[in-house]
């Protein structure tokens, strides 16, 4: 409720009404410079940006850290353009945003006022609905209904158009909403029970069941009861890259991470036969996309699929399965309760197997990979600075990593310590230049986390302006940076379709070392990698933001099925 003053704008309506949904951080500059100026009297901070991309990107860091929805502001017209890429990976990731774009005054519509722009046209495609303030009056419903379409249901961002005049505008009567919709999920609906009945008797029965886990676990905060399920019922887990620490990753039954990273070197190559083998398959939180099903050849053509999501139209898609339609939380202690009343007999009877098959194909890849994790070569093995910081892991660190490489580095060479252990990637379109930012914002919603955030050079040039942010707001994350002077995944998947690549995808060195410095930052250049772990040490212990550029091989690439005896690693 809004404490009415003598002279209160809407703009104090607006921040009164964010702070009643939880909101305590907005990441935005200056405008709507209004509700930035009464934010602080509602105890509300904020996280200024350098860029709106990044800003954007923050937010979406902190939602999926939090589990709230997390806010961006920007100006009309240019300013506004930059938040498409953001809110477009939040929508395929399926992120809790909301953004909060100022829009020309009331009377100066299409007039071709200055930065005019038709931003319901411009966000159409990135959002999951666009709203409008026409009239102070409006400011609390209106604020409410934009926060619940971002929290429920598939969550997703919304944009809520404010024209720049409204915040100036008299406070309006105060209102009586008392009702709180920034957490996310905002509601928790369970599947069907008589369809998980159909799904326990179909797990208990099976032969050989797999599940897999997707980012949907993370959103719901299911974790806890998916370990559960795993120990209980003795049912394998393997998850996507979206998925990574759904499940500790050390654990007997757990494969790791599945999908187009299985070629030589990947941490699930040798789990193979136990997928190709499954005869049902319990799909949880994932939108069975290409990266992770291996353009759809994963799983077997006999398989029973059975497919738990929040969004009724994602089951299906892809997949013909069995329809659990519901939160990912609720609906799995739903079906771990159905299996309690079944004979588990035969899952309990064939674990010891299956957990020695999963430790056989598990030290498999440890010999296959060993070379390269203990390399001492110049320029430095990815692999080799992967053992290192899984190495210093702890179940409270949080991994972000930037988009192409950094993402499959990170999924399949660093191993998940804990049921809900965080690793961030930006795999709803998977953009470059976001690792950082999405570390920031991670930083923010948890600053008592060691946030460690990997990128390749390619990718850090988009977003270096953000490091002055992490100084100015005391946003201490360690940032390695993968140098290998190129865009290494544009140049091999080139030289894998058409046999050469472009001169771009080769770039001038740069020494970021020294552009940390000139922003403040602690900052250390690694050329040997019996450098890097010690680097990576000083950096936890210190308490600063820190950047630790490593001169790194462009021929090293992860473990890409695409790529598999066609390019030399």
């Amino acid at each position: 409720m809004v404490e009415q003053r003598g002279n209160a704008t809407a703009a104090q309506t607006f921040a009164a009404a964010l702070k009643r949904h939880g909101i305590d951080v907005v990441f935005g500059q200056s405008i709507p410079s209004q509700l930035h100026l009464a934010a602080p009297e509602f105890g509300i901070r904020q996280v200024g940006y350098r860029t709106e991309n990044a800003g954007a990107a923050m937010a979406d860091g902190y939602a999926r850290v939090a589990h709230r929805v997390g806010v961006v502001t920007a100006q009309n017209g240019p300013a506004a353009t930059l938040l498409v890429p953001g809110l477009a990976e939040a929508l395929k990731a399926s992120i809790p945003l909301l953004a909060i774009v100022q829009d020309l005054p009331r009377g100066r519509t299409d007039k071709n006022a200055f930065q005019d722009l038709d931003h319901g046209a411009l966000f159409q495609g990135c959002t999951k609905r666009i709203l409008r303030i026409q009239a102070p009056e409006r400011i609390d419903d209106l604020i409410d209904l934009a926060i619940v379409a971002a929290t429920s249901g598939r969550p997703g961002p919304v944009v809520l158009l404010c024209p720049y005049d409204l915040f100036d505008a008299a406070a309006p009567a105060a209102s009586d909403r008392r009702m709180s919709y920034g957490a996310c999920p905002l509601d928790r609906p369970v599947a069907d029970p008589a369809r998980l009945d159909e799904a326990a008797r179909l797990l208990a029965d099976a032969e050989r069941p797999l599940i897999v886990a997707g980012g949907g676990i993370h959103l719901s905060g299911a974790s806890g009861v998916l370990a559960a399920l795993q120990e209980e019922a003795a049912l394998p887990v393997a998850t996507t890259t979206m998925g990574k620490g759904a499940v500790d990753e050390r654990h007997p039954l757990s494969l790791g991470v599945v999908g187009y990273y299985m070629g030589t070197g990947g941490m699930a190559r040798f789990q193979r036969p136990l997928i190709d083998g499954a005869d049902v398959i319990l799909l949880i939180g994932t939108r069975t996309n290409q990266n992770g099903t291996d353009s759809w050849s994963l799983f077997p053509e006999g398989a029973r699929i059975i497919h738990l999501d929040a969004d009724p139209e994602e089951i299906g898609r892809n997949y013909e399965a069995l329809r659990l339609v519901g939160d990912a939380r609720t609906s799995l202690a739903a079906l771990l309760d159905a299996l309690r009343t079944r004979d588990l007999a035969k899952r309990r009877a064939g674990r010891s197997a299956l957990e020695a098959a999963i430790l056989a194909a598990r030290r498999r890849h440890e010999e296959e990979a060993r070379e390269r994790r203990e390399s001492a070569a110049q320029p430095v093995r990815p692999e080799r600075l992967m053992a290192e910081m899984d190495r210093r892991l702890t179940p409270e660190t949080i991994v972000v990593a930037d988009a192409s490489y950094a993402s499959i580095w990170v999924g399949n060479c660093l191993w998940s310590r804990r049921p809900g252990m965080r690793f961030i990637t930006p795999r709803g379109i998977a953009g470059l230049g976001w690792g950082l930012p999405l570390a920031l914002g991670a930083k923010v919603a948890r600053p008592d986390a060691p946030v460690l955030c990997l990128a390749g050079d390619g990718g850090f040039a988009h977003s270096w302006a953000e490091l002055e942010t992490a100084r100015r707001m005391g946003l201490a994350v360690v940032l390695t940076v993968l140098n290998n002077q190129g865009l290494g995944y544009q140049r091999d998947w080139e030289d894998r379709m058409f046999g050469s690549h472009t001169d771009v995808c080769h770039f001038e060195p740069v020494d970021h070392a020294r552009i940390g410095e000139a922003c403040g930052w602690r900052a250390a250049r690694v050329e040997d990698p019996a450098d890097y772990g010690p680097a990576l040490d000083a950096a936890l212990a210190a308490e600063e933001p820190t950047l630790i550029d490593v001169i790194t091989d462009l021929d090293a690439h992860p473990p890409i099925t695409l790529f598999e005896g066609h390019l030399p690693r």
